[in-house]
């Protein structure tokens, strides 16, 4: 009994300590839409030939403009589309997408006033 409760006061120690802990700095990737489900997007960017895929939770509403002032539906996504999306790998290290900014062309930057 003492065992186990001294098991579970550690465990709720180690909960509280991950939890205080800051999250990390998204990371950004710009590119050019190539697939686009209601679970997923694929973008690439032709400067570092790179495709990189981001998974999209349900109800995903997080699509801005590029200045950031005006919000966007899913709907808005087209493949070939320019966009620049913030993202994290904190889940179970599946990189996806916090939030989506639909640009104008590859020299936009999010942000960009």
């Amino acid at each position: 009994m003492l065992r186990t409760r001294s098991f579970v006061l550690a465990l709720v120690a180690a909960l509280i300590l991950i939890s205080a802990v800051p999250a990390l700095a998204a990371h950004t990737f710009y590119g050019i839409v190539r697939h686009v489900s209601t679970t997923n997007i694929k973008v690439y960017d032709p400067h570092s030939k790179q495709t990189l895929a981001f998974t999209i939770l349900p109800k995903f509403n997080q699509i801005f403009s590029g200045d950031g002032k005006t919000t966007y539906q899913m709907a808005a996504i087209k493949p070939g589309r320019y966009v620049g999306i913030l993202y994290d790998q904190h889940l179970l290290g599946i990189r996806h997408a916090n939030r989506i900014y639909l640009l104008n062309g590859a020299n936009d930057r999010i942000g960009k006033q």
